[in-house]
C-alpha cells in the first residue's frame, strides 16, 4: 500500500498522514474544527506479522485500529490460500475478516467452528464464525490479525507488553496442602483488604467528592469495607475454605481450565451494588492482568464456608473466569474496587475513585507454561479424537504391510481388508478429517523456504502433519506406493470407481507397455513446471496446482464451479476405463513421491527366480503395469496394492507353485523284476 492508495480507501473527511518512521503504520486524521483529530492507524499485516498460509506465502490484510484499540476495518489485500482460490471462493474469506470491525483488542477473540446464536460483538469474550472446510486458514488469519494489531497497540497505543494469551501457566489440580482459614489469611492465600472511612475520604480529597460522606467525617476509624478475595479453584485454597459439599458444587460448575474467585465482604460498603443482578458481572470490582481486563461473572452459587466461625460475612459471591480469557495464574491478579459518590440531587454528578489491590499465587500451586502454545495448539486439542483414530489407522496399515505374507495368504480376506481400508481413507481421512496430502504442501514448503518464513503454518492442520510424518518414514522404507496406494483419498476414490466399473463389466482399456511408459512421464513434466513456477510467480503456481482434482473432489465435496467439477468427474470417468488414470499419468504429487521413493531402503515385495523367466502372470495381472517383462518391479510406479503378493503366496495362481505341486503328485514307476 502507498499513501496514494490509502487516500483512495479513506477519502475525505479523513486525512492520511505520513508513514511512521519507527513502525510501518500510517496515521489517520479527521479534521475537527481547526485541528486534526487522530482517528487511528492503518497498516498491512505482512509488514508486522508475515505468518505463512498453506501456500507458504503470508496472507496480507489491511488493518485499521482506533486510538482505543478498536478495529475500524480488516480487509484482505492479497492471499494465495488454496481453499479460497476458485474453491470456496473469496466471499467466505471476506465475510470472516469483516467480523472484526467494531471489536477491540481488549476483548478475547476466538474462532467458533460451528455457527451458533451465542456469538457476541461486545463483552470481554467474543466468538467469530469460522469457515467450514477452511478452519486452519481462518485460524491463521486470526493469528495474523491479532499479532499485527498487538504490535501496533504496544508501540503506538501504550498497551502493556503482555504475552501470547496461550503462553500461560496452569493450576496444579493434584496439589493440596491442608490449612485453616486463619493460616490461609496469614500466608496470603486469601487476600484481605480493609478500608477505613479515613482512607476513603483521603482518596476523594481535592476532588468534587470530598466531604460528601458525613459518616466518614464523624467516625473516620470505622471500617468502610472488610474485603476477602480467594482463588478458590486452587484446591489448596478452595478445599480448605469451602465445605465439602460446596467444593463439589463448584467443581461441577467449572469447565476445564476455568478459574473461580470467591469474594466476601462486610462493613458499610459492599462489592455488590443495590442494582446487581445474579449471574452478571460485578459493577464495583474489576479484574485486570497486564493492564488488560478479564471478565469475571457471578456463578449464582449457594455455598457454605468450612470455617463459619472465622468468617462471618454480609456478602459471599463466587465469580467464574472462563478458560478462554487467558488468565495466567503465575502472574499478578490486579483488582480494583470502585467507590462512587454522588454530588447533587436531580442530575447528580458521579465521582468515582478506585482502590487497587493485587494477589499473586505462590509458585508451588501452578505449572509454568511449557513452551510456545500458539493458536495452532488448540486445533490439535480440539481434534484429538480424529488424530487418535488416524494414528490407529496408520498403525493398522504399518502392521499389515510389515506382515504382508500373513495378510495375503487368504486372498478373499485380503480383498475385503483392502476395500475396507480404502473406504476408511476416502470417508474419514478425506471427507471427514480433510487429510488429503497435495502438491500444495510441497509448493507451500518451498515458498516459505524461499521467503525465509516460518513453517509453523503446517501445524494448523494436524491431520496433514501426522500423515506426512508417516509418509516421511514409509517413503524411505517401502517407497511411494504406501501413500498413493493406501492413504490418498482421491486415489482411493479412483480405485473404488475402477472396481465398480469392473463389477458392472465396463470394458477396461489396456494401454500398450511402450505407450504406458511414455504417458507416465507426463506427471514428471507437470511436477517440474509447478516447481519452477514457485521460484518466479506464485499466481502461476496457484493456477498450475489445479491440475490436481483433490480440492474439488475431497476438500470441497464437488461443491465448486462447474469447470472444476467437470474436470474431476471426467478423471473419475477416465479411471473407470483406464485403471487409476490420473494417479498413473498426471499426478504431480505422486511424481514427487516417486522421485523421493528412489531412496527407499528395501525392495520388499517378494520375487522368485522364475518371475519373468518364464512366468509372466504377475506382469499381466498388474493393473498399474509396474512390472517389467523380466519380472522386476518398478517401485516408482508401484502402488503396493499387493495383488502380486497374493499371487506369489497362492498355490492356485502362482505358476511356479502350481508346477511344483504337479511335480510332487507324479509317482515314479518302479521297474518290474525280470524272471530268468
Amino acid at each position: 500500500m502507498t499513501h496514494a492508495t490509502l487516500v483512495k480507501r479513506f477519502p475525505a473527511p479523513f486525512i492520511i498522514g505520513e508513514k511512521d518512521s519507527t513502525i510501518p503504520v500510517w496515521p489517520i486524521f479527521k479534521q475537527n474544527a481547526t485541528a486534526n483529530e487522530l482517528v487511528g492507524y492503518v497498516f498491512e499485516s505482512i509488514d508486522l506479522a508475515p505468518i505463512s498460509g498453506f501456500s507458504g506465502l503470508p496472507i496480507n490484510l489491511l488493518i485499521a485500529l482506533d486510538p482505543k484499540g478498536n478495529f475500524l476495518e480488516v480487509s484482505v489485500l492479497t492471499h494465495h490460500e488454496p481453499v479460497f482460490l476458485d474453491g470456496l471462493g473469496e466471499a467466505p474469506m471476506f465475510q470472516f475478516v469483516s467480523q472484526y470491525k467494531g471489536l477491540s483488542l481488549f476483548q478475547n477473540i476466538k474462532i467458533e467452528t460451528q455457527k451458533n446464536n451465542t456469538n457476541k460483538t461486545h463483552g470481554v469474550n467474543v466468538y467469530l464464525d469460522g469457515v467450514t472446510k477452511a478452519t486452519a486458514s481462518v485460524r491463521i488469519m486470526n493469528q495474523t490479525v491479532l499479532s499485527a494489531a498487538l504490535k501496533v497497540a504496544r508501540k503506538k497505543l501504550g498497551f502493556a507488553e503482555g504475552r501470547d494469551p496461550d503462553l500461560i501457566a496452569r493450576v496444579k489440580s493434584d496439589i493440596f496442602v491442608p490449612s485453616s482459614v486463619a493460616q490461609l489469611i496469614s500466608t496470603g492465600l486469601i487476600k484481605h483488604l480493609v478500608l477505613r472511612n479515613s482512607a476513603v475520604e483521603e482518596k476523594f480529597k481535592k476532588t468534587a467528592g470530598e466531604g460528601l460522606d458525613p459518616e466518614a467525617a464523624t467516625d473516620p476509624k470505622s471500617i468502610f469495607i472488610d474485603l476477602y478475595v480467594a482463588y478458590v479453584s486452587v484446591p489448596s485454597i478452595g478445599r480448605n475454605l469451602l465445605s465439602a459439599d460446596s467444593w463439589k458444587k463448584l467443581e461441577n460448575r467449572l469447565d476445564k481450565g476455568d478459574h473461580a474467585l470467591l469474594v466476601m465482604s462486610k462493613g458499610r460498603y459492599s462489592v455488590l451494588s443495590d442494582t446487581f443482578v445474579s449471574g452478571t458481572i460485578p459493577d464495583r470490582l474489576q479484574l485486570q492482568q497486564d493492564k488488560l481486563p478479564i471478565e469475571m461473572r457471578d456463578l449464582d452459587l449457594d455455598i457454605a464456608l468450612a470455617g463459619n466461625d472465622d468468617l462471618k460475612m454480609d456478602s459471599i459471591k463466587v465469580f467464574r473466569v472462563i478458560s478462554q480469557s487467558g488468565l495466567d495464574p503465575s502472574r499478578s491478579l490486579d483488582f480494583s474496587l470502585a467507590v462512587t459518590r454522588n454530588r447533587g440531587v436531580i442530575y447528580p454528578e458521579r465521582i468515582t475513585e478506585n482502590f487497587p489491590f493485587s494477589f499473586t499465587l505462590p509458585k508451588q500451586f501452578y505449572q509454568e507454561a511449557e513452551g510456545d502454545d500458539k493458536t495452532w495448539k488448540s486445533s490439535w486439542i480440539k481434534r484429538w479424537w480424529e488424530i487418535a483414530l488416524l494414528v490407529a489407522g496408520l498403525t493398522v496399515l504399518a502392521v499389515a504391510l510389515t506382515l504382508q505374507k500373513r495378510l495375503t495368504t487368504n486372498a478373499t480376506a485380503f480383498v475385503w481388508f483392502r476395500r475396507g481400508f480404502l473406504t476408511f481413507t476416502l470417508l474419514f481421512i478425506g471427507w471427514i478429517a480433510q487429510g488429503q496430502l497435495s502438491i500444495v504442501n510441497i509448493t507451500g514448503f518451498l515458498q516459505a523456504v524461499i521467503g525465509r518464513r516460518s513453517l509453523e503454518f503446517f501445524l494448523y492442520d494436524p491431520m496433514t502433519v501426522v500423515i506426512w510424518g508417516f509418509v516421511g518414514v514409509s517413503l524411505f522404507v517401502w517407497g511411494r506406493g504406501t501413500f498413493c496406494g493406501w492413504l490418498c483419498p482421491f486415489g482411493a476414490l479412483q480405485e473404488l470407481v475402477g472396481k465398480l466399473a469392473h463389477f458392472f463389466k465396463i470394458p477396461q482399456l489396456k494401454i500398450k507397455s511402450k505407450t504406458d511408459v511414455k504417458l507416465k512421464r507426463i506427471k514428471y513434466f507437470v511436477l517440474l513446471g509447478i516447481l519452477i513456477s514457485t521460484f518466479f510467480t506464485p499466481r502461476l503456481t496457484d493456477a498450475l496446482v489445479e491440475v490436481e482434482p483433490f480440492k474439488t473432489a475431497i476438500t470441497l465435496n464437488f461443491i465448486r464451479s462447474w469447470p472444476y467439477v467437470a474436470y474431476a468427474v471426467g478423471l473419475l470417468i477416465a479411471s473407470s476405463f483406464v485403471y487409476k488414470f490420473f494417479c498413473r499419468y498426471l499426478c504431480p504429487f505422486g511424481a514427487a513421491l516417486a522421485v523421493l521413493g528412489r531412496f527407499r531402503l528395501f525392495e520388499w515385495l517378494p520375487r522368485r527366480k522364475e518371475c519373468g523367466t518364464p512366468c509372466q502372470t504377475c506382469r499381466h495381472r498388474c493393473d498399474y503395469q509396474a512390472i517389467k517383462p523380466d519380472g522386476k518391479i518398478v517401485y516408482e510406479e508401484c502402488f503396493q496394492c499387493l495383488d502380486c503378493v497374493v499371487i506369489y503366496e497362492s498355490d492356485d495362481k502362482c505358476a511356479p507353485l502350481i508346477l511344483e505341486k504337479k511335480r510332487a503328485r507324479i509317482i515314479p514307476i518302479q521297474p518290474s523284476p525280470v524272471n530268468l
